[in-house]
């Protein structure tokens, strides 16, 4: 009996400590999925946003609440910083979009590659020279910012008979409102359906009478206001937390689960987040029992990609073509 209960105790962790990751990697390549799934685009760029959009939310936090804020009053605060950032990040990328990502729509990919990946070098370099004048932490987790979470969301709490931090099901909630958010967007609203139809083909889209060039700028700055969204998810969480280097870390989950996934398809992405989130989690409880190499979940989270690629190419849900400009 007491086996069979460490059994269940052991299955519900692994249970909650999936749902939390696979929240937090759709939340992360959301954004991505948008514009790299239905845009075509190749934005190496996205994780740099998602770094800008950590440290946007830790500025608004930190400036916003003091010692003797309430738990509530700081996750209202949350949600503004949430909307504040999603607004601004969206607007950037709607012009980012029109400014230098348009020009290169119909050359070759290498072209949306170098760009991207020059603007990577831009901000992550504008970035740390802020934070290193403001004097803040430009390479580990920014502790303030981390500390602004509310006393509520940094307990425990008992589930299943099981204990789980309060920030995990907070980050499920968030993932599951973000998800179903989208969705209805894609699927409810006439811009929805015009991003659709734009990413099977632009050229009867155009011809129905449908300005594409607007349409994919907004999937461009919605995009972008996602990846902000997942910054200051992240902000809070000690896992990850506002530093430079979590540019460069959400960038390599953002693709890896969309392209699980399959490129033009959002339930891919969903799909994919939930798989790579729960074999995160299983590698985590497996190699801290048995293995003293941190690296090694991150390892098979690229051997699941590979395995995919090899028996399935075009992902779990693809489209064999997406991406019209």
């Amino acid at each position: 009996m007491l086996a069979l209960t460490e059994s269940i105790s052991t299955v519900t962790r692994i249970v909650l400590d999936g749902l939390s990751k696979a929240s937090l990697f759709v939340l992360i390549a959301s954004g991505l999925s948008l514009i790299f799934g239905l845009m075509g685009v190749i934005n190496f760029a996205h994780g740099s946003l998602t770094m800008i959009g950590a440290h946007l939310g830790g500025v608004v936090m930190v400036v916003a609440v003091t010692s003797g804020t309430g738990g509530i009053t700081r996750l209202v605060l949350f949600f503004l910083a949430v909307a504040a950032v999603f607004a601004v990040m969206t607007l950037g990328g709607a012009m980012l979009e029109k400014t230098l990502i348009r020009p290169v729509y119909d050359r070759a990919p290498l072209f949306q590659i170098l760009l991207t990946f020059g603007l990577v070098l831009v901000l992550d370099e504008v970035a740390r020279i802020v934070i290193e004048l403001r004097g803040m932490q430009p390479s580990s987790e920014w502790q303030d910012a981390i500390g602004t979470k509310p006393d509520f969301l940094a307990s425990s709490y008992q589930v299943a008979g099981v204990s789980t931090g309060g920030l995990q099901l907070f980050e499920v909630f968030v993932g599951a409102v973000v998800v179903a958010a989208i969705w209805l967007f894609l699927t409810e609203t006439r811009y929805g359906l015009y991003i659709r139809a734009g990413s099977e083909d632009s050229e009867m889209a155009e011809a129905l009478g449908i300005d594409i060039r607007r349409a994919f700028t907004v999937v461009f700055g919605v995009g972008c206001g996602l990846a902000g969204v997942a910054g200051v998810m992240l902000m809070w969480d000690a896992r990850y937390g506002a530093s430079v280097p979590l540019g460069v870390e959400t960038l390599l989950i953002a693709f890896i689960v969309v392209i699980i996934g399959g490129l033009g398809s959002f339930k891919g992405t969903v799909v994919a987040a939930v798989l790579v989130g729960f074999v995160d989690a299983v590698m985590t409880w497996v190699f801290q029992n048995h293995v003293a190499f941190p690296g090694l979940p991150e390892m098979v989270m690229f051997l699941v990609l590979v395995t995919v690629l090899v028996v399935r190419p075009q992902g779990l849900f693809g489209l064999e073509e997406v991406g019209g400009h």
